[in-house]
């Protein structure tokens, strides 16, 4: 009784009053959002836009191309580019040149980077801690100034234009050994005190029962490591002497500009034919990239 009586006098107990507030809350509450959308809207169309405009373009005839001021649409939609792509260019050579390299140093990333990083993570041996702050510091060192010493170690071993030169300086890298480190930690260590307490040694723990925990982590690396060395552009022309060795990117941007002019059409064109695969791969593996960088924290 006393409860009824609190509500008939207080005037902020009635229907309409709490429905103000319900309405007030709501506002307040769908105000951030509202910023956040137009925030990653702005966002999108600045990032998208670029990639788009290159789409369109390497439909374009060179002299549209060249046009001032640019049009945005295609008035004449032409193949020209794509057809001297694969013309002019040894397409398939180069794109099976891209896929052996980026293949091979995402498969070296993901065996040695997890090895690295159980043993950092679970494995009790002198100096661990000081090896991994090692290992932290050199993802300080821009890969700039690492490319002359790894270029004249590569040229002593007699690896220059090799598939193995393009590849063994890139099999493991600290960022894979810190991602694969952070993950392998959080996983509980009875699981490896049982394994151990079975009778199976530290390299059966690890491929039994660490790896099959780690496939959110492992997918992570594998992806961005397979982008990393698809774009990698800087390396593959210092190493690559012939066109034989030449990846993607080499090609493209040694075909495509000549001693007098740049062909742009077959630049975007080129491009295109190069942002494709890493775009399907993103489309197809996007769930799973977004699961290991929300379980590893990378941001």
């Amino acid at each position: 009784m006393s409860t009824v009586m609190r509500d008939t006098q207080d005037p902020t107990s009635t229907p309409a009053v709490k429905q103000n507030k319900t309405r007030t809350v709501a506002i307040g509450e769908a105000r951030p959002q509202w910023w956040l959308y137009l925030t990653l809207g702005v966002g999108l169309v600045v990032m998208v836009t670029p990639f788009v405009w290159m789409a369109l373009s390497s439909l374009k005839p060179e002299a549209e191309i060249r046009a001032n001021p640019p049009t945005w649409w295609p008035q004449t939609f032409t193949l020209e580019n794509f057809t001297e792509l694969f013309t002019r260019l040894d397409f398939p050579q180069f794109f099976t040149n891209s896929a052996v390299v980026a293949v091979f140093v995402t498969l070296g990333n993901l065996v040695f980077c997890s090895m690295l990083g159980y043993a950092f993570a679970k494995i009790d041996f002198w100096g661990r801690a000081w090896l991994f702050r090692i290992v932290l510091g050199t993802m300080m060192i821009p890969g700039i100034v690492m490319l002359v010493p790894l270029f004249v170690l590569v040229s002593r071993l007699g690896l220059v234009d090799t598939y193995a030169g393009l590849i063994l300086p890139f099999l493991a890298g600290p960022f894979g050994v810190f991602l694969m480190r952070q993950f392998i930690s959080a996983l509980p260590d009875e699981l490896i005190d049982a394994g151990r307490i079975d009778g199976a040694g530290e390299f059966r723990i690890f491929a039994q029962i660490i790896l099959p925990l780690c496939k959110p982590a492992l997918a992570t690396l594998g992806i961005l490591t397979f982008l990393g060395s698809w774009n990698n552009f800087l390396w593959p022309l210092v190493v690559a002497s012939s066109e034989d060795k030449y990846t993607l990117p080499v090609a493209l941007a040694l075909y495509s500009v000549g001693q007098n002019e740049n062909n742009y059409g077959l630049m975007l064109a080129g491009a295109v034919a190069v942002v494709a695969p890493v775009v399907l791969v993103f489309l197809i593996l996007q769930k799973h990239i977004i699961q290991g960088i929300a379980t590893t924290g990378i941001k």
